[in-house]
């Protein structure tokens, strides 16, 4: 991992206020206090991140609402980011409120996750990834950020002020709880079986139905290989299975379009009789995304076109 692995392949000169760097081996003099290590950036501050850069390594995480893989990393992320307590800075963008700097991450898919250092781009991960593993690639961006004297400490709001500390966060429900270990430690059949266990009890439960179908992905994702997937695909196009894979995929890396189209185009070409595998997937993966999403109803719309 070095600052250098991502240059030219992302562009940030047109974000920076203040485009120079500290010298070698001296760390930035530390700013003056933010609010909290976690921050959402947007196109228009994203200035004062990168000048952030120069004091704490900081962590950008580029995720979106509908991003299924995004709502399992990014709790993970933001809780290694506080447990080191000033060290690092988080920065979150929703690709969708933010195009310019989507565009200049060149953010091809997502979960994405990049750091910066002294403004730098430094490569870290993309899609979800169990905590064992961000712990592991934190404490390696720290000796990074440390060898480009970048080493500093954030201070976090106003100390003589005494500010409040924020509320708890609710309890989860017990079989919750158990998924998201599960999830944690990259075991995502157990994470299902607890999730099916919380919709046994109440079938009605959202969350759980929300996790579950998340989860899923996850699991169906885990092991496969994107080329090889698309590959087998392009050889069978009416192999529902390798279909599957390959929208499974999609969808897992953002590409939602992709995706629906490439089930859509499945579902024109079968048999009346063998459509049913594929309706059932996408009525599941619509459940990801959400009904009032635009390329849901679109999606939505061309089913029922081709159901009637």
């Amino acid at each position: 991992m070095s600052p250098a692995a991502l240059r030219g392949a992302v562009d940030l000169s047109s974000l920076r206020n203040r485009p120079s760097a500290p010298a070698s081996g001296t760390a930035a003099p530390s700013s003056s206090p933010v609010a909290d290590v976690v921050m959402d950036a947007t196109d228009e501050n994203f200035g004062q991140v990168l000048e952030l850069s120069r004091t704490v390594p900081v962590v950008v995480d580029l995720w979106a609402e509908w991003c299924g893989p995004c709502k399992q990393l990014s709790p993970i992320i933001e809780k290694v980011t506080r447990e080191l307590g000033g060290r690092v800075l988080l920065a979150k963008v929703d690709v969708d409120a933010n195009p310019q700097l989507a565009q200049s991450f060149r953010a091809q898919s997502i979960p994405m996750v990049v750091a910066l250092i002294a403004g730098q781009p430094v490569p870290m991960f993309t899609g979800a990834v169990p905590e064992q593993q961000v712990r592991e690639v934190f404490a390696q961006l720290l000796q990074v950020a440390a060898q480009n004297g970048v080493a500093g400490m954030l201070p976090v709001g106003d100390a003589e002020a005494g500010e409040a500390e924020p509320p708890a966060e609710p309890e989860l429900p017990p079989l919750h709880a158990e998924a998201f270990s599960a999830i944690e430690r990259g075991d995502y059949r157990a994470a299902i079986s607890a999730y099916e266990k919380a919709l046994a009890e109440n079938p009605r439960d959202e969350d759980a139905i929300a996790g579950l179908g998340q989860v899923r992905l996850l699991d169906r994702v885990q092991g496969l290989d994107l080329q090889t997937a698309r590959a087998e695909a392009a050889a069978a196009p009416l192999d529902v299975q390798a279909q599957f894979d390959v929208a499974d995929l999609d969808l897992a890396g953002g590409h939602v379009d992709d995706a629906f189209g490439r089930l859509l185009d499945l579902f024109a070409q079968l048999p009346s009789d063998q459509r049913t595998p594929v309706r059932e997937r996408l009525v599941e993966l619509f459940g990801l995304i959400g009904a009032s999403d635009p390329r849901v109803i679109a999606a939505r719309n061309r089913l029922s076109s081709l159901l009637f």
